[in-house]
C-alpha cells in the first residue's frame, strides 16, 4: 500500500486516473507502429486519432491542431527554439515567475531575452509588455512573447484576455504555458488570439511522459525534432501510442471527476483552517485571482524543509514549489521575484488538490502540521 495516504502535490503530478491506466494497458497490448499501413498499424492509429480527438475537444481546438509530445517542457521549447527560427524572432520576452520550462528555452533560443517584472501578487506588467511591443514595432522587430497562464506555484491567474488582447492582433506571437490551466479553466484554442499552447498529460490524471503544443495553422513550420514525418511532420519520432492513448483517455474522464468548486471550497476551508492556526500565516497572491486548487502559503519562522518532513512522516505530500528543480528545497525563484523576504520565502509550502481530493486529506494536514506548529513554539519560536 502507498505510504503517502494523503496526497496534496497535484501541481507536481495529479495521481494516474483509472480510465488512463486501462487505456495505456489497451494500447500496449496492440503490436505495431502508428505509421505502418499494414492492419496492426492501422489499429495503433485510430488510437493516436482517437486520443488526438478527445485532447482537441478538450482544448476546444481541431485535431490538425494538436502536437503530441513527449511533455509540456518539450512542448514549450518546440515553442520557443523552433518559433524562433520559424517566425525570424528578435527577441524573447518572458515572466518574471514563468516555469524553469520557459526560462531555459528562452536561453536556448539564440536570440535576446526580456523578463517582464510582477507586482507582489506575482501578476505581470502588462505596460511594461506594452511599451516593449510599441518599441520593437518601431524598430522593426518581432517578439515571442511567453506566459504562464496559471503559476505553478501560487496559483496566481495571469490576465490572459488582456494579453491576448495587446499580443493577439500584432504581427508578434504568442505563446501560453497553460500546463496548471488545462483542462481546470476554459480553453477555446481555435478561438483565441494565442498562436501556440503548451500542455500536460500528468497535471490532469495521465501518465508522465505525454504533452502536446497546439498549435494554429501560420505555426505549421515550428518545429524542434526532425524524423520520418510524424505528427503531420512536425515533431519526429514514433508516437508513443500507449502514452497518447492515456492522454487521451484523462482528457475526457477527468472532465468528469474533477469539479473545480467543490476543489475551491476545499482549498477555502484549508486557508480558513490556516489562519485559524496560525494567524501569522501568509498566504501567496491572496489579493488577486487564483485557480481554486492551490494554495502556496508561509508562516514565519517554520522552515519548509522541518515542515515537509514531519508532513511527510505523517503520510501528507505538499512541495515547496516546483517539483523540476532537481529534488531541491529552499527559496522559490517565484517568491524572489514577487519581493518576498529571503527568510520567509524558506518557509513557503504549497498544497495543491485535484481530481480525488476529500476533506479527509484536508483534515490529515493539519493535524500533522498542528504537531510541526507545537514543536516549532516548544522551541521558544526559534527558526527551525
Amino acid at each position: 500500500m502507498d505510504r503517502m495516504r494523503h496526497y496534496l502535490d497535484h501541481n507536481a503530478s495529479a495521481p494516474l486516473l483509472p480510465e488512463a491506466r486501462e487505456a495505456v494497458v489497451a494500447a500496449l497490448e496492440l503490436t505495431g507502429n502508428p505509421s505502418s499501413v499494414h492492419g496492426a498499424g492501422r489499429a495503433l492509429r485510430k488510437v493516436v486519432d482517437d486520443a488526438r480527438d478527445r485532447v482537441a475537444r478538450r482544448a476546444g481546438a481541431e485535431a490538425k491542431q494538436v502536437v503530441f509530445t513527449g511533455s509540456a517542457t518539450e512542448a514549450i521549447t518546440q515553442a520557443i527554439v523552433g518559433g524562433v527560427k520559424a517566425f525570424d524572432i528578435d527577441r524573447v520576452v518572458i515572466g518574471a515567475t514563468d516555469h524553469a520550462a520557459v526560462l531555459k528555452a528562452a536561453e536556448a533560443s539564440g536570440v535576446s531575452v526580456r523578463v517582464l517584472g510582477v507586482d507582489k501578487n506575482g501578476l505581470i506588467d502588462i505596460d511594461a509588455l506594452s511599451r516593449m511591443l510599441e518599441a520593437a514595432d518601431a524598430a522593426g522587430e518581432t517578439l515571442l512573447v511567453a506566459v504562464g497562464w496559471v503559476n505553478n506555484e501560487t496559483g496566481v491567474v495571469q490576465p490572459r484576455s488582456r494579453i491576448e488582447a495587446i499580443v493577439g492582433p500584432t504581427r508578434h506571437v504568442l505563446l501560453l504555458d497553460a500546463v496548471q490551466g488545462f483542462g481546470k479553466l476554459d480553453l477555446d484554442f481555435s478561438a483565441c488570439a494565442t498562436d501556440m499552447v503548451a500542455i500536460s498529460g500528468h497535471k490532469i490524471g495521465a501518465p508522465a511522459g505525454i504533452g502536446a503544443l497546439l498549435a494554429k495553422s501560420h505555426a505549421d513550420t515550428v518545429r524542434l525534432v526532425p524524423g520520418g514525418g510524424q505528427e503531420q511532420g512536425r515533431r519526429g519520432g514514433t508516437e508513443a501510442a500507449a502514452l497518447i492513448a492515456g492522454f487521451g483517455a484523462a482528457c475526457a474522464a477527468f472532465a468528469e471527476r474533477f469539479d473545480l468548486d467543490a476543489v475551491g471550497k476545499l482549498v477555502t476551508r484549508f486557508e480558513q483552517r490556516l489562519r485559524q492556526l496560525a494567524p501569522e500565516a501568509v498566504i501567496f497572491g491572496a489579493d488577486v485571482e487564483r485557480i481554486g486548487t492551490t494554495v502556496n502559503f508561509a508562516v514565519p519562522g517554520v522552515r519548509n524543509t522541518v515542515a515537509m518532513m514531519g508532513l511527510d512522516l505523517a503520510g501528507v505530500a505538499v512541495s515547496s514549489g516546483s517539483a523540476c528543480s532537481s529534488g531541491k528545497v529552499g527559496r522559490s525563484h517565484v517568491l524572489s521575484a514577487m519581493g518576498v523576504d529571503p527568510a520567509l520565502s524558506e518557509c513557503g509550502l504549497r498544497a495543491s488538490l485535484g481530481w480525488n481530493s476529500t476533506q479527509d486529506d484536508v483534515d490529515a494536514f493539519f493535524e500533522a502540521f498542528e504537531i510541526v506548529l507545537t514543536r516549532h513554539h516548544g522551541r521558544g519560536g526559534a527558526a527551525a
